[in-house]
């Protein structure tokens, strides 16, 4: 979604992975495809995916609705990876759109929560061990990796967990009591869905 970008650009925006992991990995494969282009291809697969797994879905009309709603009200402003998939147009069938939105959305919260980490004075990579301490080889980190975390430290990611609830708060507050159930009810919906859905 950011484009093509050098690498220390997208280490930057996903913030919890091994920097190095990120430039083999970026360099590589932009040799087969363009970033832009395989973005593209990933909201389409998850368009494809809802529409499989989505289809009758109780509320998901409303849930689509809503989220659209903080999706337009959020500020991009500082928040790299996010803005690159607000950018992007998302299509109209409900099932399909409903798992882009969701996907968009969770950006926008990842996207503040580097920034609340950084603000509180915790380093992404130490966040991701303090929240994912046995995820560290899927992120590219030596699998005898694991650094000494303090008590400090997971007190300062605790306030910017809460900073980021702070951060995305205005986003949200553009919904109503039945806008934010309707939000509530679908994700729920959605989630029992996607988790009994065909490989």
């Amino acid at each position: 979604m950011l484009g093509d970008v050098e690498s220390v650009v997208v280490a930057s925006a996903f913030g919890y992975f091994n920097p190095e992991v990120v430039d083999a990995l970026w360099n590589l494969g932009k040799q087969h495809v363009a970033p832009r282009e395989a973005a593209r291809a990933y909201l389409d697969c998850a368009a494809e995916v809802g529409r499989r797994a989505l289809v009758d879905i109780e509320g998901l009309d409303a849930m689509v609705t809503a989220a659209d709603a903080v999706n337009d009200a959020a500020d991009p402003v500082g928040l790299a990876l996010y803005a690159g998939y607000r950018g992007e147009l998302l299509v109209d069938d409900t099932p399909g759109r409903a798992l882009q939105i969701v996907n968009v959305l969770r950006e926008l919260r990842g996207s503040a929560h580097l920034i609340a980490l950084r603000a509180c004075g915790v380093d992404a990579r130490t966040a991701h061990f303090i929240k994912r301490p046995g995820d560290g080889a899927m992120f590219g980190w030596p699998a005898d990796f694991l650094p000494e975390i303090s008590e400090d430290q997971r007190a300062a990611a605790a306030r910017a967990e809460s900073l980021t609830d702070d951060l995305v708060r205005p986003a949200y507050a553009a919904l109503d009591d039945d806008g934010s159930a309707a939000l509530l009810r679908g994700l729920d919906n959605m989630a029992v869905a996607l988790g009994s859905a065909p490989d």
